[in-house]
């Protein structure tokens, strides 16, 4: 096992990560931009290492500076986290190039899953289902416009780089065709530097279905179940659970054995997620997150195996701890994203947290590297905290959920608890008779224009 972890990331994941270490007797390097010195995770490190000014660019993504950190501090490993280079196999590769573990999937893995184009054409090969679509980039409009005839509008318009809803747009129909496909290119260029896109078919209804997948260096592959990321806005979660309450039990044993043999076919190291479109009893491949996933606590909450952990282990090269006949399904779990915007216009929202009191009890968990005097800084993902519920049914969730959400004390600062309020208090959520598009029409009343405008913004 490592003696030694530097955790290239921040915020509550990077306490996440320093918390599994410790348990596991591993020491931890912290690394942080100068914006970050205060953080919670930065002071209960072992060691930490300023790697630049508060800019992403020049701090959290500067290779070079991170891997100097590693060297000086002679770690054994290296730990990406979620977001900034986490999915990144040029980081990947010189990790390794530099005598360090990566822990996470090989760089080959990495950029085979990071193009979705390519991730589409190698699952549809190893036997997921997918969804009917272009057979990988589409360069040009007239191009484009053939390939949404032959399937029929709607037709959703994709890019093949990078994820959180940029690069993606709709056309109902011809007329929307080419502004939507010029839209979605040029936001891919801005956001991913490439402007790649390919074609698929929309689904009017369907739900976010992931399955949590973990496979070692030994041909080991399990699956744990899956989650319910359906409640969107503008393509970014905002609640999970797990389970679906949208599965039955013979779908669910159907997507997770699935999932787990498709990432033993492709001989895949470390943790990952598969994620589908599940509409009127049909799954459709939509992407697979080679790293760890935000909401990856609802699936330690019903499982009990903890996945950093396990993460862990298998970069050291140990076998899974678990086999499939291991895991069982146990109980219900939410996860709400707390984030520092606005609840309504979803302004973000940084700035000194004046009083801050984490609800407790049981079944309550609450990961966040906040505190009370701490100053959220305007340059970073405005999530704050994760609110995760367990309960021995959903309806028992549901309760306690109400009960935590009210004892919730954040202040000083704009956050997003008012709408998980609202959200709870939805008779569909509390009947989980919701679909990706129920957040944005019936709780905020956003049509398609005005959706479009918050994916731009």
């Amino acid at each position: 096992m490592f003696k030694k972890v530097l955790i290239a990331n921040r915020g509550e994941i990077a306490l996440r990560i320093h918390r599994a270490c410790k348990e596991m007797d591993i020491q931890t390097v912290v690394v942080h931009s100068t914006a970050d010195a205060n953080a919670m995770a930065v002071r209960l490190a072992d060691e930490s290492v300023c790697i630049g000014p508060p800019s992403s660019k020049d701090s959290y993504l500067n290779i070079p500076a991170i891997l100097t950190a590693a060297s000086i501090t002679n770690v054994d490993a290296v730990h990406p986290g979620i977001g900034f280079l986490s999915e990144n196999a040029e980081f990947a590769r010189m990790v390794e190039e530099h005598g360090f573990t990566f822990i996470g999937p090989t760089p080959q893995h990495i950029d085979q899953m990071g193009d979705k184009a390519v991730a589409k054409d190698t699952v549809k090969k190893l036997g997921l289902p997918v969804i009917e679509g272009s057979e990988g980039i589409v360069p040009t409009i007239e191009e484009g416009m053939e390939v949404a005839k032959k399937i029929g509008f709607p037709v959703l318009i994709k890019a093949v780089a990078g994820g959180g809803g940029k690069g993606m747009k709709v056309a109902l129909n011809e007329n929307e065709f080419e502004t939507s496909f010029k839209m979605a290119r040029n936001e891919a260029k801005s956001a991913f530097g490439n402007g790649d896109v390919y074609i698929e078919k929309y689904l009017a209804k369907p739900r976010h279905i992931e399955v949590q997948v973990i496979g070692d260096t030994h041909g080991n592959a399990i699956h744990l179940g899956e989650r319910d990321c359906s409640i969107q806005r503008s393509h970014q979660k905002v609640l999970e659970e797990a389970p679906s309450p949208a599965l039955s039990e013979k779908e669910r044993n159907f997507i997770g054995n699935l999932a787990a043999d498709t990432v033993r076919k492709m001989g895949y190291r470390g943790v990952g997620t598969i994620e589908f479109l599940y509409e009127d009893g049909q799954f459709y491949f939509l992407e697979m997150n080679t790293r760890l996933q935000v909401e990856h606590p609802i699936t330690e909450i019903v499982t009990g195996v903890d996945l950093v952990r396990e993460q862990l282990q298998v970069a050291a090269g140990a076998p899974l701890t678990f086999k499939q006949e291991d895991i069982k399904i146990r109980g219900w779990a939410f996860e709400c994203r707390i984030n520092a915007e606005h609840p309504e216009t979803f302004v973000p929202s940084p700035g000194k947290i004046t009083k801050y009191h984490p609800p407790g009890g049981l079944g309550v968990r609450v990961d966040s590297a906040v505190y009370e005097g701490y100053s959220i800084p305007p340059y970073y993902d405005s999530l704050i905290a994760k609110l995760i519920i367990r309960g021995v049914s959903r309806n028992e969730c549901l309760r306690r959920l109400n009960r935590a959400l009210d004892e919730c004390v954040i202040e000083g600062i704009n956050t997003t608890l008012p709408l998980h309020h609202r959200i709870l208090h939805e008779p569909d959520f509390r009947k989980g008779d919701y679909d990706i598009h129920w957040l944005e029409k019936k709780v905020l009343g956003m049509g398609k224009d005005e959706s479009d405008k918050e994916e731009a913004a």
